[in-house]
């Protein structure tokens, strides 16, 4: 017998995967804070391995973009101080509690090109408050995201470029190996904290040089071996 719902049942995020049709689906969006250190520094924070945290995205926060052509990024209300962080997102398969670090690999299915975009203004107000970030990274299409690359096409990514341009200058550069956590260890980590699951996303942090965006501009994000994306502000 099927469920019966008093509304109609909200739409499933979901991600493309390359070369195929099918989509990935997205069950939470997980993110980690000052993982490479120049960041930490800009932020304001320790580079050393200081215990890492993290916070969360709506899952319906993130927005599929294609690899080919522009996609509009709506700027969105209640900011004048809008970032860019240009991230690796893992994607996972499987999941499970306490993971080991030399298994937690096992669990992604693969990776892809993403920007935690942030309301700076309004999570600068809420550190200052000690309140919830919720405002300031998780508002609407805060969760850019390209296609999926499966693990059986580009293995596992711990090496290789990672930068957004804005308007052809480069704003951000670093490299994944510069990560502070590795994708194994956040994975390790977060299955002590939470039940991961099939449809987990992680975002694995960002370089320094994270800054504004306005109406008008186009960011061009890119990650070695997983492509780029394109957004225009609007």
């Amino acid at each position: 017998m099927s469920a019966e719902f008093v509304i109609t049942p909200p739409h499933r995020a979901t991600l493309p995967v390359v070369g195929t049709t099918a989509q990935f689906p997205v069950r939470r969006a997980y993110c980690i804070g000052r993982n490479y250190a120049a960041h930490a520094r800009e932020m304001g924070g320790d580079p050393t391995r200081e215990p890492p945290f993290f916070f969360q995205k709506s899952a319906d926060c993130l927005q599929p973009i294609p690899h080919d052509g522009v996609t509009d990024h709506p700027y969105p209300t209640l900011t004048s101080n809008y970032h860019h962080e240009i991230e690796m997102v893992v994607a996972l398969k499987s999941g499970g509690v306490d993971i080991p670090v030399e298994k937690a690999l096992d669990h992604v299915f693969g990776y892809a090109v993403g920007l935690d975009m942030t309301r700076r203004d309004l999570q600068d107000e809420a550190k200052q408050l000690r309140r919830p970030w919720d405002a300031g990274k998780s508002s609407d299409f805060s969760g850019p995201c390209g296609p999926l690359y499966p693990v059986t096409q580009v293995g596992h990514l711990s090496k290789g470029f990672i930068r957004v341009s804005v308007d052809g200058v480069v704003k951000q550069s670093g490299d994944l190996a510069d990560m502070i956590w590795s994708v194994a260890e956040q994975i390790s980590i977060l299955s002590k904290a939470y039940r991961l699951e099939a449809g987990d996303v992680i975002f694995s942090g960002t370089p320094d040089g994270v800054g504004p965006v306005t109406r008008g501009q186009t960011m061009l994000a890119e990650v070695e071996h997983l492509g780029a994306i394109t957004l225009k502000v609007v």
